[in-house]
């Protein structure tokens, strides 16, 4: 027996007519091709691994998880953090794969264990990709001695997680794709069916979830970013330890928990609808600066990160911009030369940020965006 969805109120209800509203919205948005819309989704998927690595303690900034999406050695991670990253990126990449429509798509253990191995690989004395044999205790944030949550015996684990996979083919297909992501989380999470990564894990396969969606892009649905905030991690263990108390108890009321990720999916859904209206609105405050400055609009795109306080640098300009070395090299220096950006280190650990040009049309920009809303405080 698995937790179950709990009814919906008209307060759920109501925050997932918004979701869905904003969404929708979102989908239109994207249907127009920009120059930037690369440079928006793979930041969007970089804060999502790193909110949902920062959860388990392993701190990467955006910049660094970005370098790491395109091949570049991460300037301020150490290499304990760069594995954990660099492990949930392939399983993230994959995950984002499995958007392709066709129906022969079906959940299985083979597939979430193969899932769990990615994330896990560098930890072979922890048996990636292989369910647990023994005892799995959740320790307190506060004291690692302390165990706030006792998972199913091992024997258990293999029935449960066979339980599961069948309800991800087949269970609750008629509740919003919100709910259904937000039930399997907690049903992997209570489960805990993996010596280590199980957090992580389940994260993960409510980004899968939305994956299978096709309705839009699942990087600006996962609410790993917003769950990998300080207080949010807070609430994120509390909601869990109120949720069944100390041990598994599916009979446990799940309205909580949904609530709470419906806040988070609601939030999100905002942060994205904001931060497609900010690229927006900085691609074409940079474009008309730059061209009125006589250099090609094409270097827009190297300014857009450090624009939105990001860093730069060169190859991944070259990259997002289709553009030749030479021709990279020459628009970065020139934009530093210029004062649009700012060059720091030397070699292959130079970046550049913004430079007194950009920070000087970046405030009128900033200042524009409007405070986030919160369902269930209305």
């Amino acid at each position: 027996m698995l937790y179950r969805t709990p009814p919906l109120d008209d307060a759920d209800r109501l925050a997932l007519d918004e979701i869905t509203e904003m969404r929708h919205e979102m989908r239109h948005l994207l249907r127009s091709p920009r120059r930037w819309t690369k440079q928006l989704r793979r930041n969007l998927t970089a804060r999502a691994i790193a909110g949902s690595n920062t959860i388990e303690g392993y701190a990467a900034t955006i910049d660094d998880v970005e370098d790491l999406m395109v091949g570049e050695e991460p300037l301020e991670s150490s290499e304990t953090t760069r594995r954990e990253v660099e492990g949930y990126q392939r399983a993230m990449t994959y995950i984002l794969a499995l958007s392709d429509p066709g129906p022969e798509f079906r959940y299985d253990l083979g597939l979430v264990n193969g899932l769990h191995y990615m994330i896990q690989e560098h930890h072979p004395s922890k048996r990636p990709g292989r369910l647990r044999r023994g005892p799995v205790y959740v320790a307190s944030p506060e004291d690692e001695m302390v165990p706030v949550y006792t998972a199913p015996i091992g024997d258990d684990v293999p029935h449960l997680m066979e339980e599961l996979v069948t309800w991800l083919n087949e269970g609750d297909l008629d509740s919003p794709v919100h709910v259904r992501a937000s039930m399997a989380h907690l049903n992997l999470l209570k489960i805990h069916p993996w010596a280590d990564g199980n957090g992580r894990m389940s994260r993960a396969l409510s980004t899968l979830i939305f994956s299978r969606e096709e309705l839009m892009p699942a990087e600006f649905s996962s609410i790993e970013e917003w769950l990998g905030h300080g207080q949010n991690t807070y609430g994120y263990y509390e909601v869990l330890r109120q949720t069944g108390g100390p041990r598994w108890s599916p009979d446990a009321d799940t309205s909580t928990w949904l609530k709470f990720c419906l806040t988070g999916h609601h939030v999100q859904a905002q942060q994205a609808k904001r931060r497609f209206d900010l690229y927006t609105r900085a691609w074409q405050a940079l474009t008309e600066a730059v061209s009125g400055s006589g250099m090609d609009e094409r270097v827009a795109v190297a300014l857009l990160p450090a624009f939105l306080g990001g860093r730069v640098r060169r190859p991944v300009y070259q990259a997002d911009s289709e553009l030749s070395l030479q021709q990279s090299t020459r628009d970065i220096r020139e934009l530093v030369r210029t004062g649009w950006l700012e060059q720091h280190g030397k070699a292959r650990g130079r970046f550049y940020t913004a430079g007194p040009r950009t920070l000087g049309i970046r405030e009128a920009v900033r200042r524009s965006t409007e405070p986030f809303l919160y369902p269930y405080r209305r």
